[in-house]
């Protein structure tokens, strides 16, 4: 009974100690302020296709003339997929413009709710939750 008592209680503790960082990824809110929008135009330094959450690293020109890195977060992996994104989707070098929810914190950092990349019309949105993606025509 001793080892049955023990083994529910690093379960239970298990979870307990996990809920925290499940909740951690998931808010986007917590991390982002919809009410504060930025809007981007720059160059793709990086992107990362991985799970959960895909994301771009960007060069923006500053009114001073140099390079700042923004990092872009997008909607899960899966869901992105889902509607035609690849890892070949967005490449360095691509000159995108970007509007999303300002990180909280004061970093250079924002969650994505619209990116361009006007030189052959492709179009990513996130509609509430979900993405959608116009790719361009071949």
């Amino acid at each position: 009974m001793c080892g049955m008592s023990r083994a529910l209680a690093a379960a239970v503790a298990a979870v307990f100690v996990s809920v925290p960082m499940v909740h951690a990824h998931h808010s986007i809110a917590g991390v982002y302020d919809a009410a504060r929008q930025v809007r981007l135009e720059g160059t793709v330094a990086a992107f990362q296709f991985v799970s959960p959450h895909p994301f771009l690293e960007i060069d923006v020109q500053s009114v001073a003339g140099n390079a700042q890195r923004w990092r872009l977060e997008l909607d899960n992996r899966s869901e992105l997929s889902a509607v035609g994104m690849t890892a070949d989707t967005l490449k360095p070098g691509d000159r995108i413009t970007v509007r999303g929810s300002a990180a909280r914190n004061g970093d250079r950092s924002l969650y994505v709710r619209e990116l361009a990349r006007p030189t052959d019309g492709f179009l990513y949105e996130q509609v509430g939750s979900s993405p959608r993606v116009r790719l361009p025509s071949q």
